[in-house]
């Protein structure tokens, strides 16, 4: 998973700004599975009273912040490698899945997935085709057309099998 739900302006932090800001825990817990939901609490309870003292808002925000991703990390089975910088490359699909879901429409989205794939697909299978006069003679030239023949097939099994995976699985 790219760098965006650890970061500081990802979905996690947003939802944790808002959750402190309204005095609210519902809305973050979302984020976290039902086993990290008792110290999510009990760190909003102390971070909601941190920050009615003035100097204590910065410090109490970023101990929320901390521990509302570390367990929601926890939660996708992923290590907790502290909050990351805000406006971090996290590549060219977040945010078009992003405005997928702002937008109500998968368009763009069906769009940059399918013309990827597309373009991918058609280059390692032309790889293949013009390998292919090689597959019966000599040895080394007829191990690189496996290789690749080979190497399409796994390709395309994996693909098909992150489609059909669960999100975080």
């Amino acid at each position: 998973m790219p760098p965006h739900c650890d970061a500081i302006d990802g979905p996690v932090v947003k939802a944790a700004t808002l959750a402190l800001d309204a005095e609210d825990v519902d809305l973050i817990l979302p984020y976290v599975q039902v086993e990290g939901e008792d110290e999510v609490r009990t760190a909003f309870e102390r971070a909601v009273a941190a920050r009615r003292v003035p100097e204590g808002r910065e410090i109490a925000d970023l101990y929320f912040f901390e521990t509302v991703v570390r367990v929601h990390r926890a939660g996708e089975g992923a290590p907790y490698t502290g909050l990351k910088s805000a406006g971090l490359d996290v590549g060219p699909v977040i945010p078009v899945a992003e405005r997928a879901i702002e937008t109500g429409s998968p368009d763009e989205l069906l769009r940059l997935l399918g013309d990827t794939l597309h373009d991918e697909l058609k280059h390692r299978f032309d790889e293949v085709m013009a390998l292919q006069k090689g597959a019966t003679g000599p040895v080394p030239e007829a191990r690189v057309y496996v290789e690749a023949m080979l190497g399409l097939q796994v390709w395309s099994h994996k693909l098909y099998g992150a489609i059909r995976a669960p999100a975080h699985g």
